[in-house]
């Protein structure tokens, strides 16, 4: 099967089969989701969804967590993993936001990028989900589901992942795609036991085919 004809197979099935697909960290504004996204690396999405409310409500603006401490962050994150460095990006992050960009989270991926705690996968999701850019974040989910499918040739970097993917997913699709791709991994094409079963992506996969 050539790559454009899985391509097309699997964006129509994703299309026609899961209409919408977003982001399952809760999250009010561009701040909000720049923090749970940052607390979300190696950490489930449903931890994070727990403890964010609190946080939320302690701190509702960069200003307000700029001006605490590290320490008093941990206190409302400790459950999450790595909450040392988090607590101290989380409040690096706020203090930066104020002091280089205004106060606004920014759009452009280079600058998110210079924020404490923001790598290029957090860059790319803050990009595509609050400003809708076809920026295509690779996390575990989609870099795992993408070389099964057979989306990428056994890609070595989520870099080489994000590159192909970009390459062939039409521009207004990537922020969907995005969400498409860590949901089917998240819930059906899993780790350690993909559900090929209840998959609807046999057709195209390269995986389930070679398993004949």
């Amino acid at each position: 099967m050539r790559k454009e004809e899985r391509y097309k197979g699997v964006i129509s099935w994703f299309m026609e089969n899961v209409p919408v697909a977003e982001t399952e960290l809760h999250y009010k504004d561009p701040f909000q989701l720049l923090i749970a996204v940052i607390l979300s690396a190696q950490c489930t999405d449903k931890r994070v969804n727990m403890i964010t409310p609190a946080l939320f409500e302690a701190f509702p603006t960069a200003e307000v967590m700029a001006e605490t401490t590290p320490e008093v962050v941990y206190e409302y994150i400790k459950s999450v993993s790595y909450p040392n460095n988090k607590s101290k990006h989380l409040v690096g992050m706020a203090q930066m936001l104020l002091r280089d960009f205004k106060g606004i989270v920014p759009s452009d991926i280079k600058e998110l990028q210079k924020l404490p705690g923001v790598g290029r996968k957090t860059a790319n999701v803050i990009a595509s989900v609050v400003y809708d850019k076809p920026a295509m974040a690779v996390d575990t989910h989609v870099f795992r589901v993408s070389n099964r499918i057979g989306l990428t040739n056994n890609s070595k970097t989520p870099l080489e992942t994000e590159k192909e993917l970009v390459k062939h997913v039409p521009g207004h699709l990537i922020p969907k795609a995005h969400h498409w791709l860590i949901l089917h991994g998240r819930y059906t094409c899993v780790a350690r036991k993909p559900k090929c079963d209840i998959c609807g992506l046999k057709l195209w996969c390269k995986y389930f085919l070679s398993q004949k």
